[in-house]
């Protein structure tokens, strides 16, 4: 009897560190760099130029084109044989579209119009505003994931994910104002 509930257990942990490996490591590496890494182009673009509508355009592609970039990286990084990591081609999926959708978080407010009914507040400004927004929320939910799959503390992840945002967030700040 003992045996057999110490086989379920064992097994039961392989299977969450199988689920961890194949889905969340990839889906998660991906999240974080849709999130951060587009945070600069975005931002550039929306500072240098001041429209809604370009910056829109630049945030889908850099969204796109990360996410076919990370996509593929993943997918030719490692086949799975020697690490047990499953299928390469559906951690490249995972990683792909969660990169994408990283991006496309902060994108979004920028698809509100240039132009809005007077009396609503400047749209250049609300659109920036809710995507800063938006950039605080991706950032607390991989913090999150972190402390739920990856065993890491809720306010180290938070911190590290926090300082990222940041410095990737101001850099593309300053340059696009320049």
């Amino acid at each position: 009897m003992a045996a057999a509930l110490v086989s379920t257990a064992e097994t039961a942990t392989e299977a969450r560190r199988a689920f961890v490996l194949r889905y969340v490591q990839p889906g998660l590496a991906g999240l974080i760099d849709g999130s951060v890494s587009t945070l600069a182009p975005i931002f550039a673009a929306a500072f240098a130029t001041g429209h809604n509508g370009a910056t829109f355009l630049v945030g889908l592609a850099a969204s796109v084109g990360a996410g076919i970039s990370m996509g593929f990286t993943e997918a030719l990084s490692d086949d799975g044989r020697v690490t047990g990591r499953g299928q390469p081609w559906l951690r490249g999926l995972v990683c792909g579209v969660m990169t994408t959708l990283g991006g496309l978080g902060h994108t979004l407010p920028y698809a509100i119009p240039d132009t809005l009914p007077a009396g609503w507040p400047n749209p250049f400004i609300l659109a920036t505003s809710l995507a800063i927004l938006v950039v605080v929320v991706e950032l607390v939910v991989i913090a999150a994931i972190r402390t739920r799959f990856m065993a890491t503390p809720f306010w180290r992840a938070a911190l590290q994910v926090l300082l990222g945002g940041a410095l990737v967030l101001a850099a593309g700040m300053l340059i696009g104002s320049a």
